[in-house]
């Protein structure tokens, strides 16, 4: 299967809801928002994003930096995903996109990078995870047209490298190539937030 594939089917299914003593397990998760930018008119607020979360039944729910990137725990964080656009539009009027892996696959995805010398112009790019990158000619030809290179991908993700510092292209790139929304946070504000967050 190899490692990528090991890692894609533990997304949700190596990670058991009831452990052996009957008690719920909740899931660590880190939840990407797409075109989130907290502050700016018309945004939603933190408040507002951190009880969205928990009406869909996440607990100790915290933001990361102010883009829309949110750590959470729940029994079925699938559920949460599904749930948090609907709830966050009935508080903030937001049209919410929202993507959301174990914070054990970032930690995976980060260790992967920590040795690349373009690790500061890597990003992780989440989609919808019935969605994978299969015609990876196409796919690099619209990534390579946006100014960037596809360094790896599995179901529901990919890494890219940017061209150049400061740039963060592989939202447009993946979304052009695959036709459906996704959203990318860059491997050092991933590096970061393991760091702070895993234990």
């Amino acid at each position: 299967m190899g490692v990528l594939g090991t890692m894609r089917s533990a997304y949700g299914r190596r990670f058991p809801n009831v452990g052996g003593d009957g008690h719920t397990r909740l899931m660590q998760q880190v939840a990407f928002l797409r075109n989130v930018n907290q502050g700016q008119r018309g945004q939603p607020s933190t408040a507002d994003i951190v009880a969205a979360f928990r009406a869909a039944g996440a607990v100790d729910v915290q933001l990361f930096q102010s883009n829309g990137t949110v750590l959470f725990a729940a029994a079925s964080p699938d559920a949460v995903v599904v749930d948090v656009p609907q709830v966050l539009a009935s508080l903030s009027g937001f049209e919410a996109v929202v993507f959301s892996r174990p914070l054990a696959f970032i930690e995976q995805v980060v260790a992967r990078s920590a040795d690349a010398a373009d690790l500061g112009r890597r990003e992780l790019t989440l989609f919808t995870d019935e969605v994978a990158i299969t015609d990876e000619v196409a796919a690099a030809a619209q990534a390579a047209k946006r100014r960037c290179t596809i360094v790896e991908h599995g179901a529901g993700w990919a890494v890219l490298t940017n061209d150049a510092d400061r740039q963060s292209n592989g939202t447009p790139a993946l979304e052009a190539a695959l036709g459906t929304p996704a959203s990318s946070r860059g491997i050092p504000t991933l590096v970061r937030l393991v760091d702070r967050f895993s234990r």
